[in-house]
C-alpha cells in the first residue's frame, strides 16, 4: 500500500482495519454537545481506551511572533502569548522594521532613508510600548530587533521555532501585505504557522478545534504538527471534504490521533472545500482551524482559487497551517 493512508497506519494490515471498521463500527459517545447530533465520535471511546491513551510530551516549545505597529499586532500578541501559557513555551518577538526602496530617485536613496528612520522612531515607540506589557505577561520571552522585508526576516529567524505567529491578510491595510508574508512561510520555512483575523483577542485553546482533511500529505503534516494543540481541546471534528481527491479516510486520522488520547467526531461533505470550511467557521462553533497549506501548487491557486488563499483572505478563526 503506498500513499498517505500507508504513513498513517503503518502497516498494510492496520490500514485495512481502518477501512474495514469505517464501515462497520458503532460510535458511542456519553455527553456529546447538541450540534454534533449525527457525528460519529471514532474511535469508539471506552474505558480500556481511555486508560491505555498515551499523553503527548513533546512538541511546541519555542513560538516566533512577528511584532509590527499595525492594526494586526494586537491580536497576534493576544494569541502567541495564549499558545505559550498554554504550552509553557518561549516567546521570541522579532521587531521587523520595513525597509522599502524607492526607485526612480535622481539622488540616491535618500527618500528611502527618510522612510527608514520615520519606520525605526515608529517601532521604537512600538518597543516601548510592548515591554512592560511582555514583563507581566507570565512567560518567557525574548526581543529581537531587525530591518528588512517582514517574510523573508521570519524565515531567517526561524531555525529553532516550532511555530511562527502571523496575521492572515489584513483588511485595514495594504501594507505590510501578512497574506503574502503567511503564504511565503508556509512555503518556504518548513514551519507551521498560526495565521490570526486582525480582531481576534486570544484563542480558545480548550474549546473546539476543526480539522480539514483530505488525506493528503499537507493535511497530514498540519495534523501531525497540530497535535500539542489538539491535544488541549475540549472537541476536535475531523472535516472530510470529498472534492474528488480525498487520499486517505478521516478514520486514518482518527486512529493517530487516538494514539495521543485525542478522540475526534467525524464529519463529511462533498463540493467545493472553500465554500464548505467557510460555511462550518460562520457558524461560529469553532475556535481554530487546521489545515494543509497549499496542497495544490501556488500558480493553480492563484489562477483558479485555492483553499488557502481563501482562508487567508476571510476565516474568521486563526489558522494553523503546515505543509
Amino acid at each position: 500500500m503506498t500513499g498517505p493512508l500507508s504513513i498513517l497506519a503503518e502497516d498494510d494490515s492496520l490500514a485495512a482495519d481502518i477501512v474495514n471498521r469505517a464501515s462497520r463500527d458503532s460510535y458511542p459517545c456519553s455527553d456529546p454537545p447538541a450540534w454534533t447530533m449525527g457525528l460519529k465520535p471514532y474511535p469508539a471511546r471506552t474505558r480500556e481506551s481511555e486508560r491505555a491513551a498515551p499523553q503527548f510530551a513533546g512538541g511546541i516549545r519555542d513560538i516566533l511572533l512577528l511584532v509590527h505597529d499595525d492594526c494586526g499586532q494586537e491580536a497576534r500578541l493576544s494569541v502567541a502569548l495564549d499558545v505559550a501559557r498554554a504550552l509553557n513555551g518561549h516567546l521570541t518577538c522579532l521587531d521587523v522594521t520595513p525597509f522599502t526602496p524607492l526607485f526612480g530617485e535622481t539622488e540616491g536613496m535618500s527618500g528611502g532613508a527618510l522612510l527608514l528612520e520615520i519606520e525605526r522612531a515608529r517601532e521604537a515607540a512600538n518597543r516601548a510600548r510592548m515591554l512592560p506589557r511582555l514583563a507581566h505577561a507570565g512567560v518567557s520571552w525574548e526581543w529581537i530587533d531587525t530591518i528588512g522585508y517582514v517574510a523573508p526576516a521570519l524565515e531567517k529567524a526561524d531555525d529553532f521555532a516550532d511555530l511562527i505567529v502571523v496575521n492572515r491578510a489584513l483588511g485595514s491595510l495594504p501594507l505590510p501585505d501578512l497574506r503574502h508574508c503567511a503564504a511565503s512561510l508556509i512555503v518556504h520555512s518548513n514551519r507551521p504557522i498560526l495565521a490570526v483575523p486582525e480582531t481576534s483577542r486570544g484563542i480558545d485553546l480548550g474549546g473546539t478545534a476543526l480539522i480539514a482533511w483530505d488525506g493528503s500529505h499537507a493535511a497530514l503534516a498540519a495534523l501531525k504538527a497540530a497535535v500539542p494543540l489538539l491535544a488541549l481541546a475540549g472537541s476536535v471534528v475531523l472535516l472530510e471534504i470529498d472534492d474528488g481527491s480525498v487520499m486517505a479516510p478521516a478514520e486514518a486520522a482518527a486512529i493517530r490521533l487516538a494514539r495521543f488520547g485525542i478522540r475526534p467526531w467525524i464529519m463529511r461533505d462533498c463540493g467545493s472545500a472553500p465554500d464548505i470550511l467557510s460555511a462550518q467557521l460562520a457558524t461560529g462553533r469553532f475556535d481554530y482551524l487546521v489545515m494543509g497549506g497549499f496542497g495544490h501548487s501556488r500558480l493553480r491557486e492563484a489562477l483558479f482559487g485555492g483553499v488557502t488563499r481563501r482562508m487567508l483572505d476571510e476565516s474568521s478563526v486563526p489558522l494553523f497551517i503546515a505543509r
